[in-house]
C-alpha cells in the first residue's frame, strides 16, 4: 500500500470539518428549539444527519459538544456584529435589537441557563459572554459614531444594549413586534439626544456625522 498523500488527506479533513460544523449548527438549533434538557447528543446527531458514534468521535461527551457550541455561538454573534454596515443611527439601533431577538441570541440564552446548572459549561460561558459583550459595546460605539469621553454617552450605549437584551428575553415568550417597534423608536430618540447634545446640555452642531 502506498503512502497517504496530502491530496488523499484533504478530502477526509474536509469531510471531518463539515461533520463537525453540522454538529455545532445542530446543537445550536436544538438549544434554541428544545432547551438544554431536550438537547442530548443523540438528538443533535440525528438532526445533523450523523450517527451517535460519529458525533462522539468529534465530541466524546455532551459537555464537550456544548462547550464547543458555546464557542461557535459566540463567534457567530461576533461575526454578525462585525457585518453590520455603517448607516444612520435609527438603523443601527434597530439592527442591534434584531441581533438580540434572533436565533443566535435565543441559543445563547439557553446556554446561559444550562451554564447556571452545569459547572463544566459555566466558566466557559461566562468568559465568552464577557468577550462578546465587550465587542458588542465597542462595535455599537463605532457604528453610532459615539464619543464616550462625554458625560452620559457610555451609559446611554450600555442602556441601549441592556434594552435590546431585555427585548430578546421578552421575545422568548411572545413576538410583540408592534410594541418592540415603538420601544426601538423611543430609544432611537434617546440615543440621538444623548449623542447630539453637548456636555452642558445644549444641542451640538455636527457636520459629516451619521
Amino acid at each position: 500500500m502506498g503512502a497517504v498523500t496530502t491530496a488523499d488527506r484533504a478530502p477526509k479533513q474536509d469531510r471531518s470539518r463539515a461533520t463537525r460544523l453540522r454538529l455545532l449548527e445542530a446543537a445550536v438549533a436544538c438549544l434554541a428549539e428544545h432547551g438544554w434538557a431536550g438537547s442530548t447528543v443523540s438528538v443533535v446527531a440525528e438532526r445533523a444527519g450523523v450517527s451517535r458514534g460519529a458525533a462522539q468521535h468529534h465530541f466524546p461527551t455532551r459537555e464537550d459538544l456544548f462547550t464547543a457550541a458555546v464557542e461557535y455561538v459566540a463567534e457567530q454573534r461576533s461575526t454578525a456584529l462585525r457585518a453590520l454596515p455603517a448607516q444612520d443611527r435609527a438603523s443601527v439601533v434597530a439592527a442591534l435589537v434584531d441581533l438580540y431577538t434572533g436565533p443566535l441570541f435565543r441559543a445563547a440564552l439557553h446556554l446561559w441557563v444550562a451554564a447556571s446548572n452545569e459547572p463544566q459549561l459555566g466558566g466557559r460561558v461566562t468568559e465568552l459572554e464577557a468577550r462578546v459583550g465587550r465587542e458588542t459595546h465597542r462595535i455599537a460605539v463605532e457604528l453610532l459614531n459615539a464619543d464616550e469621553s462625554r458625560p452620559g454617552v457610555r451609559e446611554t450605549i450600555q442602556g441601549l444594549l441592556d434594552m435590546a437584551r431585555g427585548l430578546g428575553l421578552a421575545n422568548l415568550l411572545t413576538d410583540d413586534g408592534a410594541r418592540r417597534e415603538r420601544v426601538v423608536a423611543q430609544w432611537t430618540v434617546l440615543v440621538e439626544g444623548a449623542l447630539n447634545s453637548s456636555p452642558w446640555g445644549s444641542p451640538r452642531t455636527e457636520s459629516g456625522g451619521v
